[in-house]
């Protein structure tokens, strides 16, 4: 959460900087910031806006600033309501800070840093950075690196920190704790930025900073430092990402093409983990492969869309491997007494990475009994990834929209590999891998056989979206795709959406239901059918308006609003039918006139707990 861009070169950085923000903003844009400078000819400009970063393009515009030297970040409020004030860079004196993350104990220092007369002209965290750095340079002096290293030992909390000296504008001090860092690597120039889409401008030669990581850049050098101030090299990369796959070409909106782009990131998912009519996940050690056998019990964690997906796996898990598995919230995870099943294996899923709350689960289980503990992610190189024993990556590619789309099936398509790749290794029933194998081999086919029921989705969206609150209902498999279908619909369009398993209608729910509610109704034609159709007679009887996603084989009475789908096989129903409600959800917020990419509130990666 947050973005961050920063740079020092012989050339003009300004449009770099202008150029990263626009990438980062996905990441958080309740306000933006710059700071640039030109040593030579001593210039040095601070410009804040509120708002998007085109707010802050606009202000620029209109003013003639160049400089070798700079910070840019946008900002996803956490302390301090959005604001120009608010937003950073943050400046005491001659130290300017950028910063992602949370300081936990900022409140204290506040007080203290108050009683030495420092004042505060803002409301955020961040704020004590600066002063805390300034204090700490008045105070013993040293070099800017030195400073900062000693000021880190009195914070608490996550930080991913950009520091810039007034005095010194040769060289930047970045930091990590808890929030991702990329330093780029050019030729008489440097960068840093919080995520390598910012950096893809200008190189693709990047290294990734390790937790606890200090490091000092200028123009030719950089020297990272780790938590023990031990002079560290870091494997320097190359970036896979191109520039052609963060455009959005002939769509309006990143998540319509994210949407569009599933059959492919589906068809990458599983390929080269498929051969003939067995599973490869040769990717995966011997070891790992002795710990799939032994797996008795899975326990998953995961938030939001992810943990959504988890829903959907321990059906699988269940159903189709026998192998008990509890799924859990990470941020419920990491603060109870957990008790730990004998040989269950610990799966902790993030489309980023990063997440904050799933990754302090996974390294909660380290601690734990576990036999191993596996991550599922679609960032190569990510914290998630390093801490995990071992690892399989979706191949989603770079998903923009903060709503996400081809993460979430990706993540259930991999699911179903690893459960069937667990089912092989243990030899219990080759009948049902090879059932896996031939439902996902069709899947690419079935999402973009859907995707041109494209129109009679968008015609249910111009019915339904001026409705203030919307129900969705779902049984067995597919009861989490009602809360993923809910879920899309709260994140883009701001309507209040609930969703509910369709048996546990009369526990309490149907309360809610009144005349021209409406109803969303998830019904693939499988065992559930009949029960299913009985839910919806309760909510018809008492005037909601039903609309039902089923498939040409189902047999509903004519009077019915029905969305007929075409077949698709049992096992993957899930992944199928969520693409519908991607688009239901994409079609209204369009009709709203929201920003899709960027609906309030939200950010794409949540760093922060």
């Amino acid at each position: 959460m947050c973005g961050i861009i920063c740079a020092i070169s012989k050339h003009n950085i300004l449009n770099i900087l202008k150029d990263g923000l626009k990438y980062l903003e996905y990441r958080g844009y309740d306000s933006s910031g710059l700071v640039i400078a030109n040593k030579k000819l001593k210039i040095f400009n601070i410009i804040k806006s509120s708002g998007k970063t085109i707010n802050l393009i606009k202000k620029i515009k209109n003013k003639k600033i160049s400089g070798n030297i700079g910070m840019a970040h946008t900002r996803w409020a956490t302390h301090g309501k959005p604001s120009e004030k608010n937003a950073h860079p943050h400046i005491s004196n001659n130290i300017i800070v950028v910063h992602n993350g949370i300081i936990e104990n900022y409140e204290n220092l506040k007080i203290k840093l108050k009683n030495k007369g420092y004042k505060f002209s803002s409301e955020t965290d961040t704020e004590v950075i600066a002063h805390l750095i300034h204090l700490e340079q008045k105070r013993k002096g040293g070099t800017l690196l030195e400073i900062v290293q000693k000021t880190l030992k009195k914070i608490k909390g996550t930080y991913g920190l950009v520091v810039m000296d007034k005095n010194n504008l040769s060289v930047l001090i970045a930091a990590r704790s808890g929030s991702p860092l990329w330093i780029g690597l050019g030729t008489k120039e440097n960068f840093i930025s919080s995520d390598q889409l910012a950096l893809l401008q200008v190189t693709k030669k990047l290294i990734y900073l390790e937790e606890g990581d200090v490091a000092e850049i200028t123009k030719t050098k950089v020297k990272i430092f780790d938590k023990k101030r031990k002079l560290i090299e870091r494997k320097k990369i190359n970036s896979k990402l191109k520039k052609e796959n963060i455009k959005k070409g002939i769509y309006k909106y990143y998540m319509q093409k994210e949407i569009y782009e599933q059959p492919k990131a589906i068809k990458n998912t599983i390929y080269k983990k498929i051969k003939n009519n067995s599973i490869d996940l040769s990717q995966i050690n011997i070891k790992t492969q002795n710990i799939f056998k032994k797996i008795k019990h899975v326990q998953i964690v995961a938030c939001g869309t992810s943990y959504n997906s988890s829903m959907v796996a321990k059906y699988w898990f269940e159903d189709l491997a026998n192998i008990a598995c509890d799924i859990e919230i990470a941020s419920e995870f990491r603060y109870r007494k957990v008790v730990v099943r004998d040989k269950s294996l610990f799966i902790a899923i993030s489309q980023s990475g990063e997440t904050a709350d799933t990754l302090e689960a996974l390294k909660i289980s380290k601690k734990l009994n576990y036999i191993g503990s596996l991550a599922i992610c679609n960032i190569d190189g990510s914290s998630l990834i390093k801490e995990s024993n071992f690892n399989i990556l979706t191949k989603a590619g770079i998903e923009i929209g903060v709503a996400s789309t081809k993460a979430f099936t990706t993540q259930l398509a991999l699911l179903l590999v690893i459960i069937a790749s667990i089912i092989q290794i243990k030899k219990n029933n080759m009948h049902t891998v090879i059932n896996i194998i031939n439902c996902l081999k069709k899947l690419p086919n079935r999402i973009t056989q859907i995707l041109k029921y494209k129109n009679k989705i968008k015609k249910l969206a111009k019915k339904i979206y001026n409705k203030k609150y919307i129900l969705f209902l779902g049984r067995g498999i597919n009861y989490p795709i009602a809360i993923e279908g809910a879920l899309k619909l709260k994140e883009i369009t701001y309507i209040h959406a609930e969703a509910y398993a369709a048996g546990e209608l009369k526990h309490g729910p149907i309360a809610l239901i009144e005349k021209n509610v409406p109803i969303i109704v998830i019904a693939p034609n499988n065992k559930l059918i009949e029960k299913i159709k009985s839910n919806i007679e309760e909510v018809r009887s008492r005037g909601a308006s039903v609309y039902i996603f089923t498939d040409n084989n189902s047999h509903f009475k004519k009077n019915m609003r029905i969305i007929k789908l075409p077949y698709v096989e049992d096992m993957i129903s899930p992944i199928f039918y969520s693409i519908p409600m991607q688009l239901l959800a994409y079609y209204i917020a369009e009709i709203k006139g929201n920003d899709i990419d960027k609906p309030r509130n939200l950010a794409k990666s949540v760093t922060v707990e």
